[in-house]
Protein backbone atom coordinates (compact mmCIF):
# COMPACT_ATOMS: atom_id res chain seq x y z
CA UNK A 1 0.00 0.00 0.00
CA UNK A 2 1.34 3.43 -0.95
CA UNK A 3 0.07 6.92 -0.26
CA UNK A 4 0.74 10.57 0.53
CA UNK A 5 0.49 12.09 4.00
CA UNK A 6 1.40 15.05 6.17
CA UNK A 7 3.56 14.66 9.26
CA UNK A 8 1.54 15.73 12.31
CA UNK A 9 3.78 14.59 15.18
CA UNK A 10 7.46 13.91 15.70
CA UNK A 11 8.85 12.28 18.80
CA UNK A 12 12.32 10.77 18.69
CA UNK A 13 12.55 8.50 15.65
CA UNK A 14 8.79 8.02 15.33
CA UNK A 15 6.22 10.03 13.41
CA UNK A 16 2.46 10.29 13.19
CA UNK A 17 1.10 10.75 9.68
CA UNK A 18 -2.27 11.99 8.43
CA UNK A 19 -3.29 10.53 5.08
CA UNK A 20 -3.93 13.30 2.54
CA UNK A 21 -7.00 11.58 1.09
CA UNK A 22 -8.82 9.78 3.87
CA UNK A 23 -7.49 11.68 6.90
CA UNK A 24 -6.50 8.51 8.80
CA UNK A 25 -3.77 8.84 11.42
CA UNK A 26 -1.10 6.15 11.71
CA UNK A 27 2.50 5.72 12.95
CA UNK A 28 5.55 5.71 10.69
CA UNK A 29 9.33 5.57 10.74
CA UNK A 30 12.04 6.56 8.29
CA UNK A 31 13.66 4.03 6.04
CA UNK A 32 17.38 3.68 6.70
CA UNK A 33 18.54 5.47 3.57
CA UNK A 34 16.18 8.36 4.34
CA UNK A 35 17.90 8.91 7.70
CA UNK A 36 21.22 9.37 5.91
CA UNK A 37 19.89 11.65 3.18
CA UNK A 38 20.55 14.88 5.12
CA UNK A 39 23.35 14.02 7.49
CA UNK A 40 23.64 17.64 8.63
CA UNK A 41 20.13 17.68 10.13
CA UNK A 42 19.15 16.03 13.40
CA UNK A 43 15.69 15.39 11.91
CA UNK A 44 15.42 14.78 8.15
CA UNK A 45 11.61 14.89 8.49
CA UNK A 46 9.73 17.64 10.34
CA UNK A 47 6.13 18.25 11.36
CA UNK A 48 4.36 19.85 8.41
CA UNK A 49 6.30 17.85 5.82
CA UNK A 50 4.41 16.15 3.00
CA UNK A 51 5.72 12.62 2.52
CA UNK A 52 5.09 9.41 0.59
CA UNK A 53 4.68 6.26 2.63
CA UNK A 54 4.47 2.52 2.12
CA UNK A 55 3.21 -0.40 4.18
CA UNK A 56 2.19 -4.03 3.66
CA UNK A 57 -0.20 -4.61 6.56
CA UNK A 58 -2.28 -2.04 8.42
CA UNK A 59 0.25 0.19 10.21
CA UNK A 60 0.48 -0.02 13.99
CA UNK A 61 2.95 0.86 16.73
CA UNK A 62 4.52 -2.58 16.29
CA UNK A 63 4.41 -2.43 12.49
CA UNK A 64 4.66 1.24 11.42
CA UNK A 65 4.51 2.51 7.87
CA UNK A 66 7.75 3.52 6.16
CA UNK A 67 8.39 7.10 4.99
CA UNK A 68 10.05 6.75 1.58
CA UNK A 69 10.01 10.28 0.12
CA UNK A 70 9.89 13.88 1.38
CA UNK A 71 8.19 16.25 -1.04
CA UNK A 72 9.86 19.63 -1.73
CA UNK A 73 9.12 22.09 1.08
CA UNK A 74 7.36 25.38 0.43
CA UNK A 75 9.37 26.79 3.34
CA UNK A 76 10.74 25.73 6.71
CA UNK A 77 12.22 27.22 9.85
CA UNK A 78 15.55 25.96 11.11
CA UNK A 79 18.11 26.59 13.85
CA UNK A 80 21.43 25.20 15.01
CA UNK A 81 20.73 22.16 17.13
CA UNK A 82 22.82 22.92 20.25
CA UNK A 83 25.69 25.06 21.38
CA UNK A 84 28.32 22.41 20.63
CA UNK A 85 26.63 20.68 17.70
CA UNK A 86 27.38 21.38 14.06
CA UNK A 87 24.06 19.91 13.05
CA UNK A 88 20.86 21.78 12.29
CA UNK A 89 17.34 21.21 13.55
CA UNK A 90 14.33 21.75 11.28
CA UNK A 91 11.57 23.02 13.57
CA UNK A 92 8.63 22.80 11.11
CA UNK A 93 7.86 22.96 7.41
CA UNK A 94 5.27 24.25 4.92
CA UNK A 95 4.06 27.03 7.18
CA UNK A 96 1.65 29.86 6.43
CA UNK A 97 2.94 31.93 9.36
CA UNK A 98 4.88 31.85 12.61
CA UNK A 99 3.34 33.07 15.85
CA UNK A 100 6.18 34.08 18.19
CA UNK A 101 4.89 34.07 21.76
CA UNK A 102 6.81 36.01 24.39
CA UNK A 103 6.29 37.91 27.65
CA UNK A 104 7.99 40.99 29.05
CA UNK A 105 8.26 39.08 32.33
CA UNK A 106 7.41 35.55 33.53
CA UNK A 107 9.84 34.67 31.92
CA UNK A 108 11.75 37.85 31.21
CA UNK A 109 12.08 38.72 27.54
CA UNK A 110 15.47 38.70 25.80
CA UNK A 111 15.16 40.91 22.72
CA UNK A 112 18.18 39.39 20.88
CA UNK A 113 16.53 35.97 21.17
CA UNK A 114 13.28 37.29 19.71
CA UNK A 115 15.16 39.07 16.93
CA UNK A 116 16.95 35.85 15.94
CA UNK A 117 13.65 34.04 15.48
CA UNK A 118 12.22 36.96 13.49
CA UNK A 119 15.31 37.12 11.29
CA UNK A 120 15.04 33.39 10.55
CA UNK A 121 11.39 33.84 9.61
CA UNK A 122 12.37 36.65 7.22
CA UNK A 123 15.18 34.56 5.72
CA UNK A 124 12.86 31.64 4.99
CA UNK A 125 9.93 33.80 3.86
CA UNK A 126 7.58 32.98 6.73
CA UNK A 127 5.31 35.85 7.86
CA UNK A 128 5.62 36.43 11.62
CA UNK A 129 3.20 37.71 14.25
CA UNK A 130 4.42 38.66 17.73
CA UNK A 131 2.15 37.72 20.62
CA UNK A 132 2.92 39.45 23.91
CA UNK A 133 1.33 37.11 26.43
CA UNK A 134 0.46 37.41 30.13
CA UNK A 135 0.02 41.18 29.87
CA UNK A 136 -2.48 41.04 32.75
CA UNK A 137 0.48 40.32 35.06
CA UNK A 138 2.59 43.39 34.22
CA UNK A 139 0.67 45.96 32.17
CA UNK A 140 -0.02 48.25 35.13
CA UNK A 141 3.50 47.84 36.56
CA UNK A 142 5.53 48.59 33.42
CA UNK A 143 3.36 50.60 30.99
CA UNK A 144 6.40 52.43 29.55
CA UNK A 145 8.19 49.15 28.74
CA UNK A 146 5.04 47.80 27.12
CA UNK A 147 4.65 50.90 24.98
CA UNK A 148 8.32 50.76 24.01
CA UNK A 149 7.99 47.14 22.89
CA UNK A 150 5.11 48.07 20.60
CA UNK A 151 7.09 51.00 19.21
CA UNK A 152 10.16 48.88 18.45
CA UNK A 153 8.44 46.05 16.62
CA UNK A 154 5.51 47.84 15.00
CA UNK A 155 7.95 50.38 13.58
CA UNK A 156 9.96 47.45 12.20
CA UNK A 157 6.80 46.24 10.46
CA UNK A 158 5.50 43.46 12.73
CA UNK A 159 2.02 42.99 14.10
CA UNK A 160 2.02 42.83 17.92
CA UNK A 161 -0.95 41.36 19.79
CA UNK A 162 -1.37 41.54 23.56
CA UNK A 163 -2.96 38.45 25.06
CA UNK A 164 -3.93 36.85 28.34
CA UNK A 165 -5.22 33.32 28.64
CA UNK A 166 -6.63 34.21 32.06
CA UNK A 167 -9.00 36.99 31.00
CA UNK A 168 -9.25 36.13 27.29
CA UNK A 169 -7.68 39.37 26.03
CA UNK A 170 -6.55 39.13 22.41
CA UNK A 171 -7.61 35.49 21.99
CA UNK A 172 -10.36 36.21 19.45
CA UNK A 173 -8.00 38.37 17.38
CA UNK A 174 -5.29 35.71 17.37
CA UNK A 175 -7.78 32.96 16.54
CA UNK A 176 -9.05 34.89 13.52
CA UNK A 177 -5.48 35.32 12.26
CA UNK A 178 -4.87 31.57 12.53
CA UNK A 179 -8.08 30.41 10.84
CA UNK A 180 -7.45 28.68 7.53
CA UNK A 181 -3.69 28.65 8.10
CA UNK A 182 -0.93 26.37 9.35
CA UNK A 183 0.76 28.35 12.13
CA UNK A 184 3.91 27.57 14.06
CA UNK A 185 3.66 28.51 17.75
CA UNK A 186 7.16 29.10 19.08
CA UNK A 187 8.89 30.82 21.98
CA UNK A 188 10.87 30.30 25.15
CA UNK A 189 9.84 27.82 27.81
CA UNK A 190 7.08 29.13 30.05
CA UNK A 191 5.64 31.84 27.79
CA UNK A 192 2.30 30.02 27.59
CA UNK A 193 2.22 28.33 24.18
CA UNK A 194 0.24 25.30 25.33
CA UNK A 195 -2.18 27.43 27.37
CA UNK A 196 -2.67 29.63 24.32
CA UNK A 197 -3.62 26.65 22.16
CA UNK A 198 -6.15 25.51 24.76
CA UNK A 199 -7.58 29.05 24.92
CA UNK A 200 -8.05 29.07 21.14
CA UNK A 201 -9.96 25.78 21.32
CA UNK A 202 -10.84 24.39 24.79
CA UNK A 203 -11.34 20.91 23.30
CA UNK A 204 -7.58 20.68 22.76
CA UNK A 205 -5.45 19.66 25.70
CA UNK A 206 -1.70 20.15 25.21
CA UNK A 207 0.34 19.82 28.38
CA UNK A 208 0.98 23.00 30.38
CA UNK A 209 3.48 23.79 33.08
CA UNK A 210 4.24 26.36 35.73
CA UNK A 211 7.00 28.92 35.94
CA UNK A 212 10.02 28.17 38.08
CA UNK A 213 10.02 31.10 40.47
CA UNK A 214 13.69 30.56 41.27
CA UNK A 215 14.77 31.75 37.85
CA UNK A 216 11.46 32.92 36.33
CA UNK A 217 12.02 30.40 33.56
CA UNK A 218 9.52 27.95 32.20
CA UNK A 219 9.63 24.22 32.49
CA UNK A 220 9.75 22.18 29.30
CA UNK A 221 6.25 20.71 29.22
CA UNK A 222 5.95 20.02 25.48
CA UNK A 223 8.75 17.58 24.66
CA UNK A 224 7.82 16.83 21.06
CA UNK A 225 6.47 18.58 17.99
CA UNK A 226 2.77 18.14 17.29
CA UNK A 227 0.16 19.57 14.95
CA UNK A 228 -3.32 20.37 16.28
CA UNK A 229 -6.43 21.25 14.32
CA UNK A 230 -8.60 23.82 16.10
CA UNK A 231 -12.17 24.91 15.51
CA UNK A 232 -13.44 28.42 16.20
CA UNK A 233 -16.95 29.20 17.51
CA UNK A 234 -17.86 30.22 13.94
CA UNK A 235 -16.92 26.77 12.67
CA UNK A 236 -13.74 27.91 10.89
CA UNK A 237 -10.71 25.69 11.34
CA UNK A 238 -6.97 26.10 11.38
CA UNK A 239 -3.86 24.11 12.24
CA UNK A 240 -1.19 24.87 14.83
CA UNK A 241 2.20 23.26 15.37
CA UNK A 242 3.13 23.27 19.06
CA UNK A 243 6.85 23.11 19.82
CA UNK A 244 8.99 22.52 22.90
CA UNK A 245 10.18 25.73 24.56
CA UNK A 246 13.56 26.88 23.32
CA UNK A 247 16.26 28.84 25.15
CA UNK A 248 18.71 29.33 22.31
CA UNK A 249 18.37 30.03 18.60
CA UNK A 250 21.55 29.62 16.59
CA UNK A 251 21.47 31.03 13.05
CA UNK A 252 22.01 28.64 10.15
CA UNK A 253 23.78 29.23 6.83
CA UNK A 254 23.74 33.01 6.95
CA UNK A 255 26.64 35.21 5.96
CA UNK A 256 27.13 38.49 7.79
CA UNK A 257 26.41 40.40 4.56
CA UNK A 258 22.94 38.84 4.52
CA UNK A 259 21.94 39.77 8.06
CA UNK A 260 20.73 43.36 7.35
CA UNK A 261 18.57 42.04 4.49
CA UNK A 262 16.36 40.33 7.06
CA UNK A 263 15.80 43.34 9.30
CA UNK A 264 12.89 44.92 7.35
CA UNK A 265 13.45 48.42 8.70
CA UNK A 266 17.17 48.27 7.89
CA UNK A 267 16.50 46.93 4.40
CA UNK A 268 14.19 49.84 3.67
CA UNK A 269 16.68 52.43 4.91
CA UNK A 270 19.69 50.83 3.19
CA UNK A 271 18.38 51.82 -0.25
CA UNK A 272 19.78 55.29 0.45
CA UNK A 273 23.23 54.23 1.68
CA UNK A 274 26.08 55.92 -0.18
CA UNK A 275 28.06 52.68 -0.57
CA UNK A 276 26.96 49.19 -1.61
CA UNK A 277 27.52 46.85 0.07
CA UNK A 278 27.34 48.68 3.39
CA UNK A 279 27.83 47.01 6.78
CA UNK A 280 25.96 49.86 8.53
CA UNK A 281 28.69 50.10 11.14
CA UNK A 282 31.30 52.66 10.07
CA UNK A 283 30.74 53.73 6.45
CA UNK A 284 30.16 57.43 5.67
CA UNK A 285 26.78 58.25 4.21
CA UNK A 286 25.11 55.23 5.81
CA UNK A 287 21.34 55.72 5.73
CA UNK A 288 20.83 53.03 8.39
CA UNK A 289 23.03 54.90 10.86
CA UNK A 290 21.14 58.09 10.00
CA UNK A 291 17.81 56.32 10.66
CA UNK A 292 19.23 55.10 13.95
CA UNK A 293 20.04 58.67 14.96
CA UNK A 294 16.60 60.03 14.06
CA UNK A 295 14.80 57.12 15.77
CA UNK A 296 13.40 55.46 12.64
CA UNK A 297 15.40 52.37 13.58
CA UNK A 298 15.44 51.38 17.24
CA UNK A 299 18.67 51.15 19.20
CA UNK A 300 17.52 47.78 20.57
CA UNK A 301 17.13 46.21 17.13
CA UNK A 302 20.39 47.71 15.91
CA UNK A 303 22.21 46.25 18.93
CA UNK A 304 20.73 42.84 18.07
CA UNK A 305 22.11 43.27 14.55
CA UNK A 306 25.59 44.06 15.87
CA UNK A 307 25.40 41.04 18.18
CA UNK A 308 24.58 38.75 15.27
CA UNK A 309 27.52 40.08 13.26
CA UNK A 310 29.80 39.43 16.22
CA UNK A 311 28.45 35.92 16.72
CA UNK A 312 28.98 35.01 13.07
CA UNK A 313 32.54 36.32 13.21
CA UNK A 314 33.27 34.33 16.37
CA UNK A 315 31.13 31.28 15.61
CA UNK A 316 28.97 31.73 18.72
CA UNK A 317 25.57 30.16 19.40
CA UNK A 318 22.79 31.95 21.30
Amino acid sequence: MKGKAQVTKHTGSHYLLEDMEGGELFPAVLRGRMRLKDANATNPVAVGDIVDYEYEDSPSAENPAAIVLIHPRRNYIIRKSTNLSRKNHIIAANLDQAVIICTLYFPELKLPFLDRILLTCEAYKIPAIIVLNKTDLYRDEVPEELARFHEIYEKAGYRVIETSTLNGEGIDELRSLCEGRLSLFSGESGVGKSSMIKALDPSLDPKTGEISLAHLQGRHTTTFYEMYEFSSPSGAKGKIIDTPGIRGFGLVDLEKEEIPLYFPEMLRASENCRFTPCTHTHEPGCAVKAALEDGSISRERYNSYLGMLEDINEGKYR
